[in-house]
């Protein structure tokens, strides 16, 4: 069959394996990466920038800490992050998105991939690492920030930590979390607030991650109890969770009294 019927009206159906195959060549590249931090940032900020330096010196941190380093395989921070860690002989890996403009790919990657789908290279993202670095960034920045606390907050994934880098960037949106989203509409719950670290310190940044790799920790509050079938891991890298039209055991503490 022609590729081109692949984008034909009539053959949507057809789409469903374009996705499954960049499933299955996302799957076959990451899963011999090993222990891995996917870091986050703008593609505009230039070589020679402040957070670019910091955020290319951080990354050879982190392959020093024994893990690989993932981005989105463009310019500005990915950029710095990739060239960081291929500067410490470290695996880099850069998960690139056809864009109709501004994606690039950079040069220092060890490992490419490249994705149609954005929703295909998020899985990629989180499933494969076992922190996210959130360096100053735009509109994507934000949204790999908040889907983050997302998973986390609703125990979607196992927690790990979230480290913002930046405290003249984000502390304006931290205290309009803080007094809007929390103090003012109460729409999240105290120890909301907890499951994320923001400093300028990429060496506590790096302590941190390490720690929570070598000793399993996590930000924020302990998880609460749930069945084993509940927090099952998938092969996303999510956690099976309950089924909404499935009785919850009787047992358990979230059970609403009847």
């Amino acid at each position: 069959m022609p590729y081109e019927h692949l984008d034909d009206m009539n053959g949507e159906t057809w789409r469903v394996f374009r996705i499954m195959a960049e499933f299955v060549e996302g799957f076959e590249l990451m899963r011999q990466i090993g222990p891995a931090v996917t870091v986050f940032g703008s593609a505009r900020t230039p070589p020679g920038e402040h957070y670019y330096e910091l955020c290319r010196q951080m990354s050879a941190k982190l392959v020093q800490a024994d893990f690989a380093v993932i981005t989105g395989g463009g310019p500005g921070i990915m950029e710095a992050a990739n060239l960081g860690a291929m500067e410490a002989d470290g695996k880099s890996v850069g998960l690139n998105i056809t864009l109709p403009m501004e994606q690039e790919p950079n040069p220092y990657q060890t490992h490419e991939l490249t994705f149609r789908y954005f929703f295909v290279r998020k899985v990629m993202f989180v499933k494969y690492a076992q922190a996210f670095v959130i360096f100053p960034g735009g509109f994507g920045t934000m949204d790999e920030f908040f889907e983050s606390m997302t998973l986390i907050q609703t125990l979607k994934i196992a927690p790990f930590p979230v480290v913002l880098i930046g405290t003249d960037f984000w502390s304006g949106l931290i205290d309009w979390v803080q007094r809007v989203m929390l103090e003012k509409f109460e729409n999240i719950s105290p120890e909301d607030m907890q499951r994320f670290m923001l400093t300028d310190d990429i060496d506590e940044a790096v302590n941190l991650i390490a720690k929570c790799r070598d000793e399993k920790c996590w930000l924020g509050p302990q998880p609460v109890d749930l069945p084993h079938f509940a927090t099952r891991p998938t092969g996303e890298g999510t956690r099976a969770g309950i089924d909404p039209k499935r009785r919850i055991p009787a047992e358990h503490p979230n059970r609403r009294a009847e």
